[in-house]
């Protein structure tokens, strides 16, 4: 890792936390720290499970709990079981947690003015340019891709959004039953592989490696949220498959898409993808691909 890289990020780190406050017994001048106001804001106005926030702000069960407590104590939260399954808590704020939520959002206004207004224009623009690459980019790094079961509840949810978005952008609409198969059984070790990427705790995209003849694989169900494009999600998941599919001894990817999904022609040709004669009678594909391993 190059040291000029590592001093440059620890004095952004320095300078940030310095402007936001972050150092202050008082946060904001509201009486508690920053990471109370921060469990705040991510409670929302809807609640959270408790689970999703610890996994949302990467924090360990004991400190969130010893937050959630001192935000109980205070009254503006409240903690309870799901009906039904008492493991899972959920946190929802109180009419008084509400109104001080909203106090923060106000003076956490004040607080990115006070970035702007000493700037020209120009430099404003500059700035949050900047802050928008710099957030794209730190959370790209947070993305995390992990085998999952593909008839698990965060692969089901990845698979129906994926076959309505389909269904939307293909000219002809878009039924699975049509399309060649990729059954749980073919995407469960060791015939397949099946994973989940995941941002801010929920899963955001997913993909899928058939084994097939143990010499020539099969890319399938390769998907990315539109809320977390332009993170590389895609590229992460196509890598991670590609990785497994070496482990098991293939030599050769085959994957086919349609003329709609210009995005995963052009990621598929970086990759190293190279377009080829049609292998197959997918009804609902225009471009076949193969990858030598």
């Amino acid at each position: 890792m190059d040291q000029h890289q590592i001093q440059q990020v620890r004095r952004f780190n320095r300078i940030v936390t310095q402007h936001v406050g972050a150092l202050e017994d008082s946060y904001l001048h509201r009486g508690r720290p920053l990471g109370e106001a921060r469990l705040l804001h991510e409670v929302g106005p809807d609640g959270i499970d408790v689970r999703v926030l610890r996994e949302r702000l990467k924090l360990d069960s004991g400190y969130v709990s010893r937050l959630l407590r001192s935000l109980e104590a205070q009254g503006l939260v409240r903690t309870r079981s799901q009906r039904g399954d008492a493991r899972v808590r959920r946190v929802v704020l109180t009419p008084k947690g509400r109104a001080e939520r909203a106090t923060y959002d106000a003076l956490s206004d004040d607080l990115a003015m006070s970035f702007l207004e000493p700037l020209d224009p120009a430099q404003r623009d500059r700035l949050v340019n900047a802050m928008a690459e710099v957030e794209c980019l730190l959370r790209a790094g947070t993305v995390e891709v992990r085998y999952e079961a593909p008839d698990s509840a965060a692969a089901r949810s990845c698979l129906e959004q994926y076959f309505q978005e389909l269904a939307a952008r293909f000219e002809v609409g878009f039924d699975p039953s049509r399309s060649i198969s990729a059954r749980d059984e073919e995407m469960t070790p060791p015939a397949g592989y099946f994973v989940v990427a995941w941002l801010d705790g929920g899963p955001v995209g997913c993909g899928a490696l058939k084994v097939g003849d143990g010499i020539t694989g099969e890319i399938k169900r390769m998907w990315t949220a539109p809320s977390a494009r332009g993170l590389g999600i895609a590229r992460k998941v196509l890598r991670t498959l590609e990785a497994r599919a070496r482990e098991a001894g293939l030599t050769k990817l085959h994957l086919e898409t349609n003329r709609a999904l210009t995005e995963a022609q052009a990621l598929y040709h970086q990759e190293g993808y190279q377009e080829v004669a049609p292998f197959n009678t997918e009804p609902y594909a225009h471009h076949w691909f193969e990858k030598r391993l």
